[in-house]
């Protein structure tokens, strides 16, 4: 069968494989690809294989090459926290009738996540690198890149090289994603209490004290 899948079908089975995912783990580069990442990419080629029937095997001859094609997916697409590479296949089924590459891919991604109101990882870098300080009361796009720029480390963000930060940025605000998706709410620290001694005195008061200090420091 050729025909596309319904859309209500289509987020039946997303649903389903996000059940059926083992839960997250931290992730390292010294260690083989997480295992809710393999099946997830496993899981969007078997909905492409339904979906997009011809267009699949034309692209996809033969299972090597599928093989090496699910490895490319896997290293560029671990950015996304899993649940956003379902729902980006999801996007993709849904608004598109032609088998995605990987760069429209992770146009589909990143739409979801603006869907949210989430930008896409580099973007939150970039916002974190530029926000004006003091960096709590400054304008965000989302609580979770405050966040993850202030675990990251404003001084960091505001003097090392994008190449090294970056991917350490990436780091906190996938982790920060993955649990907002999971239905956790976030907020900004709230923001100090002012403390009633610390107010600005007058120009009158100040003159008055300076009158106060001269007047006790005469022999």
């Amino acid at each position: 069968m050729s025909g596309k899948k319904s859309i209500t079908d289509i987020a039946n089975t997303i649903e389903e494989i996000g059940q059926q995912l083992p839960n997250p783990s931290p992730a390292s580069a010294n260690h083989a690809p997480r295992e809710d990442y393999v099946e997830a990419i496993n899981q969007v080629f078997a909905l492409f294989r339904l979906n997009y029937h011809n267009q699949y095997y034309a692209a996809y001859p033969d299972a090597e090459q599928v093989k090496q094609i699910k490895k490319l997916w896997l290293e560029s697409l671990t950015k996304y926290p899993v649940a956003v590479i379902l729902q980006g296949a999801k996007q993709a089924i849904e608004h598109s009738d032609y088998l995605p590459t990987l760069s429209r891919m992770h146009q589909f991604c990143i739409d979801y996540l603006q869907q949210i109101g989430i930008p896409s990882a580099h973007d939150a870098y970039i916002e974190a690198c530029s926000a004006s300080s003091p960096k709590r009361e400054a304008s965000w796009s989302h609580p979770i890149v405050y966040l993850a720029g202030r675990d990251t480390g404003w001084y960091e963000l505001a003097n090392e090289r994008e190449a090294y930060m970056l991917p350490n940025f990436e780091r906190h605000f996938s982790a920060y994603l993955d649990r907002f998706l999971s239905g956790e709410t976030f907020e900004l620290p709230a923001l100090p209490k002012p403390n009633p001694e610390s107010k600005t005195l007058s120009r009158e008061q100040q003159l008055r004290n300076l009158a106060v200090l001269k007047s006790s420091t005469k022999l």
